[in-house]
């Protein structure tokens, strides 16, 4: 039996929740129609958060983007609305949308919208330093 589309969202326990570790996805088929013209928009999603308590599963994911195909949205819209339908599913400690809308009439547009949960604060990034390929660091 076939897939269909679903506005259902699911989850399972974030294996590790005592661990900040990014979770990067990239949606590159996402489409919805234009609200004024009722043509299809066509976008690449990527989705960046760090889960708590729960992560979001792929195939409901999945078949919960393909639920816009027939939808009309303009960019904004549809960017803030699944990005807090995301977060009221995983209620994660950070989250970023980032849509990046093929051209239309001569125009891109990349809409970015973030969520950061109440006291959450991101550790120090970690720099390493290379040494230079040639130099000796054995004393």
């Amino acid at each position: 039996m076939p897939s269909l589309p679903s506005k259902t969202l699911e989850t399972f326990p974030n294996p590790k929740p005592e661990r900040d570790y990014h979770i990067h996805m990239e949606i590159p088929e996402f489409t919805c129609l234009c609200p004024k013209t009722g043509q299809p928009d066509f976008a690449t999603l990527t989705l960046d958060y760090i889960a708590d308590q729960t992560c979001v599963e792929l195939k409901s994911l999945k078949l919960y983007m393909w639920s816009f195909r027939d939808e009309g949205h303009f960019h904004e819209d549809v960017t803030n609305r699944i990005l807090d339908d995301l977060v009221r599913a995983t209620e994660p400690r950070f989250m970023r949308l980032t849509a990046r809308f093929y051209v239309r009439g001569g125009v891109f547009t990349n809409v970015v919208a973030e969520h950061h949960k109440a006291g959450w604060a991101p550790a120090p990034r970690v720099e390493l330093s290379q040494f230079p390929a040639n130099s000796n660091t054995r004393g």
